[in-house]
Formats: C-alpha cells, structure tokens, sequence
C-alpha cells in the first residue's frame, strides 16, 4: 500500500512539474514574441513579430495533447482579435506604423499577436477558468494596458486617447470571458480539464 502512493504521489510530483515547466516556457515565449512584434512594428520591420510568433505556435502545439483543438483555438481567437482591432483602426482609434495591407483590417502582425494571445489560454491563463467576472477585470484593465505599452514603445498610435482605452476596456472586458470560455471547451494542454463541464453533466 506504502509503495502505491509513493508511486501516485511520485506520478502526481512530475506531472506538476512538467506543468510548471511548460507554464514558464510559455509564459516566456510569449513575452519574447510580443516584444518582437510591437519593436518590430514601430521600426518598419512588421515581419519580425509573426517570425517570432510562428515559433512560439511550433513549440505550443509541440506540447500539446491535441494539437487540433489548439489550432482551432488560435484560428478562432484570431478572428475575434482581427475584428475587434479592425474595428478599432476603421473608427480612428487606433493606428498602426507598419504592418498596414488594408485600411480597413488591422496589421499582420496584430493578427498574429492575436494568436500569440490564445497559447496562453490553456496554460499561462489556465487559473482563470470559471472566473469570468475576474477574466473580465482582468481584460477591462490589461487589454488597454498593453496597448499603452505597445504606444510607448512605438508600434501602436493611440489617435484618440480617452475613446481608444475606452473601447479597449470594454471591448477587452467582454473578449476576455468569452476566450476563457472557448478555451475549455478547447484544451488541447496537459493538465486538468473542462472542469466546469464535469460539473454540469452532474
């Protein structure tokens, strides 16, 4: 008996840990990607952000349970992603340096920050799950937060300030939830899953 849950704690020890493990390295792929993209589109270098973008998807859907269900997240939230940040260039909220193939839809590289964004959903973002009034805060502040950021190191135009973080806050505050939601019902990640469906087919 002793030796049995030696094993399944022992079993139970790496499994954390290799979530651990692919937590940091997410967490750090993504933060390389996004500084990559925002540097390179405020110094006329846009395709750097997607290059970058591309290996932190390559090393996300390499640990991947399902890697299909995880492409299909990031397809999904990068349509959102284009809309909302077409949305916000169609209005003149938002303007972007470089990266521009149409006035009417934001740059390539937003778009795949955007997918950037949906490998984080399972992993970096997996605590969130269940907490959509708490998501929803976090997207209401952090989304326009990361714009101001993205203004501060030159890749976006914040054209008009106050409407700008305005429809961010509210356009992230409703973006945020929904992501979270898609997302479990699309983990592709090791770890624990679709918790709050175990809880309703109860």
């Amino acid at each position: 008996m002793t030796t049995g849950k030696s094993g399944s704690s022992g079993i139970i020890y790496l499994r954390r840990l290799l979530f651990d493990m692919l937590f940091f390295t997410n967490l750090l792929a993504f933060k390389i990607a996004w500084l990559s993209s925002v540097i390179g589109g405020g110094t006329d270098m846009p395709w750097i952000g997607p290059a970058a973008v591309s290996v932190a998807l390559l090393l996300h859907f390499r640990a991947a349970q399902k890697p299909l269900e995880e492409i299909l997240l990031v397809l999904i939230c990068a349509v959102i992603g284009t809309s909302f940040d077409s949305f916000l260039v169609v209005s003149g909220l938002v303007a972007y340096k470089a990266g521009m193939f149409s006035s009417y839809i934001a740059p390539y590289w937003i778009i795949t920050l955007w997918m950037l964004f949906a490998t984080t959903l399972n992993v970096s973002f997996r605590w969130l799950r269940g907490k959509v009034l708490l998501s929803a805060l976090i997207g209401c502040l952090g989304g326009p937060a990361s714009y101001l950021a993205g203004q501060a190191l030159g890749g976006i135009v914040l054209v008009d300030k106050t409407g700008a973080l305005i429809a961010l806050a509210v356009g992230w505050a409703v973006i945020m939830p929904l992501l979270m939601r898609l997302a479990e019902n699309l983990d592709g990640m090791p770890g624990p899953r679709r918790k709050w469906l175990r809880e309703q087919s109860r």
